[in-house]
Parts: C-alpha cells; structure tokens; sequence
C-alpha cells in the first residue's frame, strides 16, 4: 500500500486520516489472520473427496474431474467423510464391493503419475490376479530392473487396492514391506489384504 505524506495537508485533517488508515490496518491483518486460521483448522475435509471406514483403516478417497488420483490409508479413528462428487460415490461404491468380494474388478479411470520406471512397475502389479502374488525379484526380472528399485516404486504407489502392491512379497514368502517400512500397521494392513484374498 503507498503510504501517503500527510505533512502538506492541516493538522485537523492529518490527525483523522491518521486514525482511518491505522484502523484500516488492524481490520486487513484481523482479516487475513482469520483466512489463515480456517485453513488449518480443517485442510484434510478439503482434502479428500471422500472417506470411508474399512476394517484396517480409513480410506480416505482424492479424485479430480473424471479420474481418481489417490487412496490414502487413514487412522480408524479419522472423521467419516460423505461423497461429495458423483465419481467419489463410485470410488466408494467399487471400495465397498471389494471389500465384500476380494475378487471384484475395479472400473474406475486412474491418473497415475509417476516415472516411466514406476509406471512399468504398476503396470506389472495390474496384471497380478487376486489370490495370487509376486515377488520383487520376479517384477524386476520381467522389466529388468532391481528388487530394491521395484519396492520403492511399491511405495510410491498412490492408487492402493486398486493398483494392488500389496500382492508384491519377498522371494522367500515373506510379507516384504509396504508403504515404505517393514514394521508396524503398514504390515498390518497388507496381511489383512492378502488374508482377505485367501492367500
């Protein structure tokens, strides 16, 4: 804001113009402070589109226009988010239906960014039926790349149960990793997967 010179006008007049703009300013920075505050009290309702409960977690649902973009899994105890879109509903809707069949097939169009390394990855995981699984030595053997640089693509994968990387396990049987870690509820939530799907 140009700050006005207030020396080439009278005193009277000087001491009232004085006072408008100090009062302006207070109200500008009460203003902006309150448009701030509303930002963080609630960025995740705003967030996702929709969130949905399911036995191992939240699933909290982000679509843009006609695609879905991203699955997030959620603490049980996150806030229950309705539809808000007509394409969330059908996310939901697929969600529950697997849920309920492990072998229901996904329709839904995906947006799915990532480098052309990971999107060979997903591509591959796609292509994994339910009931079945694949090591990340097999996945790297087929796209010839690395056990190690398969997993990290596992993890980047944003598009989860739909884009399957829970079905990608350790050569020996193992459960591998999942979501980037070895331990805790990530794991957690993969057995509860692959349980689901009988295997």
């Amino acid at each position: 804001m140009r700050k006005c010179n207030f020396s080439t006008i009278p005193e009277s007049i000087a001491f009232m113009l004085k006072s408008f703009f100090s009062e302006f300013q207070k109200i500008r920075i009460k203003s902006v402070n309150k448009s701030n505050n509303h930002q963080k009290i609630n960025p995740v309702n705003s967030f996702y589109q929709a969130k949905i409960r399911a036995p191992f977690a939240v699933l909290g649902i982000r679509t843009e226009e006609d695609w879905l973009t991203e699955i997030d899994y959620l603490p049980l105890n996150t806030s229950l988010k309705t539809p808000i879109t007509s394409l969330a509903r059908e996310v939901c809707a697929q969600l529950e239906a697997y849920l309920t069949d492990p072998r229901y097939t996904f329709d839904l169009s995906l947006h799915i960014n990532g480098t052309a390394h990971q999107r060979r990855v997903w591509e591959k995981i796609q292509q994994i039926p339910c009931g079945q699984t694949c090591s990340y030595a097999e996945i790297a053997t087929k796209i010839h790349s690395a056990p190690r640089a398969v997993g990290r693509a596992c993890g980047a994968n944003k598009i989860p149960i739909v884009i399957p990387c829970h079905r990608i396990i350790a050569k020996n049987g193992g459960l591998g990793g999942f979501m980037n870690t070895r331990e805790g509820e990530p794991l957690e939530i993969k057995r509860w997967l692959l349980q689901h799907e009988s295997i």
